[in-house]
């Protein structure tokens, strides 16, 4: 490779990446956007759970 095509291939690739990261950001705030497009208060995310389940006395359960 000659440094010409190499310094090509790195400027698409940045090209590249630079394109994705900013088409994510417009994807991220959809979900806080009603279906005319205003902006909504977005819904609470759902809580982890800690850990496995475990009974009274400290041994593993069954989660409900």
């Amino acid at each position: 490779m000659t440094s010409r095509s190499v310094s090509r291939t790195l400027a698409s690739a940045i090209l590249g990446l630079a394109l994705m990261a900013g088409s994510a950001a417009p994807a991220l705030a959809a979900p806080c956007k009603d279906a005319k497009g205003k902006f909504i208060k977005c819904p609470p995310k759902p809580v982890a759970k800690k850990g496995p389940c475990k009974d009274a006395k400290g041994r593993f359960a069954k989660c409900k």
